[in-house]
């Protein structure tokens, strides 16, 4: 079983939502988390299709190791896993407007 730090997951986290800024919309209150809890994506697959839709919010996750660390590891994960970290990063302030950006991934990265 993985254990989880929750101080580095907030830390990586927050890293994420601050890597997602740029070009994100406004999301709804409650977000479908489930095509990212339940993706059969690879980690290399989410960031291809990150990066051929939203280069912009790519560029600036590129140049963030913790982001990228966070995702990795959320790949790793399995479902219920997943949904633990879903919901460490949706407690972040903000983070819910990153989630078009990122569920625009999930929902693509299966053709990449």
């Amino acid at each position: 079983m993985m254990k989880i730090s929750s101080s580095k997951v907030a830390v990586v986290v927050g890293g994420l939502a601050l890597s997602l800024t740029v070009g994100a919309g406004v999301a709804s209150a409650q977000p479908d988390l489930g095509p990212a809890i339940n993706s059969t994506c690879t980690y290399d697959q989410w960031v291809a299709a990150l990066r051929a839709e939203n280069p912009g919010p790519a560029s600036a996750f590129d140049s963030q190791p913790m982001s990228q660390s966070y995702l990795r590891q959320f790949f790793a994960a399995g479902p219920a896993q997943r949904q633990q970290l879903a919901r460490m990063f949706m407690s972040v302030p903000g983070a819910d407007q990153n989630v078009p950006v990122m569920a625009q991934a999930f929902n693509s990265c299966n053709k990449y």
